[in-house]
């Protein structure tokens, strides 16, 4: 009886001791928010020239009908653009999406800002 209850204080108190962090928890590294010139009020209402001029030429161009996206991209982010016209209007930016590119969120606002940063580089 006396080795039964030694094994169960000694698994109790296991439960208390602290370890290092496991392999597969490893954090992945923290991406710098950098800020741009154009804020998100620049983007919405962009025309697809004004987002080159901004950003480059994009990583894709995709058309349906007459609505339009352009991504464009770099190590930081991937910024969608979806450009719908108004009555016979050039289509205009209506809609950012970003993500990291690892598919994480990203808040579409620092996403523009690293997009800039290295366009400036």
């Amino acid at each position: 009886m006396k080795i039964f209850g030694a094994i169960l204080l000694g698994l109790a108190l296991a439960g208390c001791a602290t370890g290092t962090a496991q392999p597969g928890s490893v954090r992945p590294p923290l991406i710098p928010i950098p800020t741009g010139t154009a804020g998100l009020g620049q983007v919405i209402g962009a025309s697809s020239a004004a987002l080159t001029a901004m950003f480059g030429a994009p990583t894709a161009d995709v058309r349906e009908g007459n609505a339009r996206k352009l991504q464009f991209g770099n190590a930081t982010c991937v910024l969608d653009a979806y450009l719908y016209p108004k009555g016979k209007a050039e289509p205009t930016v209506t809609y950012l999406d970003a993500r990291q590119t690892d598919g994480s969120p990203i808040d579409r606002a620092s996403c523009v800002g690293a997009l800039q940063a290295g366009r400036r580089r």
